[in-house]
């Protein structure tokens, strides 16, 4: 399970509308430690609602604390620095 994330150094210019590449960019701060367990992460939609749809993936697909890992990992550092974020679900194969 994915306790808590700190990002250092990143520094991200605030517009209206979301960029996909400073979601890639979290992501991929979030990724190492995702893989330290076996897991990743995968990016597949952000809606223009607010929604960022991701696929956990490797042993982060099957884990029970997935959801935390999502919830309190994933949404929580991609909210901090991209506050149009306003939500992140993992979505199945």
């Amino acid at each position: 399970m994915l306790s808590f994330f700190i990002l250092k150094n990143i520094i991200l210019l605030s517009v209206e509308i979301m960029d996909k590449e400073k979601v890639k960019l979290i992501l991929e701060k979030i990724r190492p430690q995702l893989q330290m367990d076996g897991g990743d992460v995968e990016l597949v939609s952000i809606e223009e609602d607010g929604t960022v749809k991701v696929r956990l993936m490797g042993h982060c697909a099957g884990c029970p604390m997935s959801q935390q890992t999502v919830k309190f990992g994933i949404e929580r550092a991609l909210k901090t620095h991209i506050p149009e974020v306003k939500e992140v679900i993992s979505v199945p194969f």
